[in-house]
């Protein structure tokens, strides 16, 4: 396995993945999803910090081991709960435009937790866990994703016709 070429290809899908996250807080006509789509923007930054600390790490550049707690996950944020309470706090029928934006994303996070984590397979120490961790923190948001997708359309399923 080419670690580089790896490394480069998962730095250029956190690139897509923050300018996705970027784009889509400026068109969201919905405050909560304005504000989780900005969160997760500043999460893709960290891991584009972080992935750049490993490639660093291997052109010599940087001699001290690379610190995943340059990417903070407050896993608070991404619970059951905050989601849920994020869709109280509004009307799910004034989401219903962005159910297919959140499905992309649940889709885009699925695909790099699924890249991650079969990469992690074939790799074998610090590699191996930089990958782990990668995949993790993409599962975090893949299921935030998912879930809040399918909440806003079970809710709007239950609304009278019309909404």
């Amino acid at each position: 396995m080419d670690l580089r070429k790896v490394l480069n290809y998962a730095l250029e899908r956190e690139r897509e993945g923050f300018s996705f996250f970027s784009a889509h807080a400026q068109k969201s006509g919905h405050a909560a999803v304005v504000g989780m789509f900005k969160r997760l923007a500043e999460e893709e930054q960290a891991h584009i910090r972080y992935i750049e600390r490993l490639i660093a790490n291997l052109d010599g550049q940087v001699q001290n081991e690379v610190d995943p707690g340059l990417v903070s996950h407050d896993t608070s944020f991404f619970s059951e709960r905050a989601a849920t309470e994020m869709i109280e706090q509004t009307t799910a029928e004034a989401m219903v435009p962005d159910l297919p934006v959140l499905r992309m994303a649940f889709l885009i996070e699925r695909d790099l937790a699924e890249f991650y984590g079969n990469l992690a397979t074939k790799a074998e120490g610090e590699v191996k866990t930089a990958l782990e961790r990668l995949a993790s923190w993409e599962r975090e948001h893949e299921k935030l994703f998912k879930n809040l997708h399918d909440r806003i359309l079970a809710d709007y399923s239950d609304m009278p016709w019309g909404g």
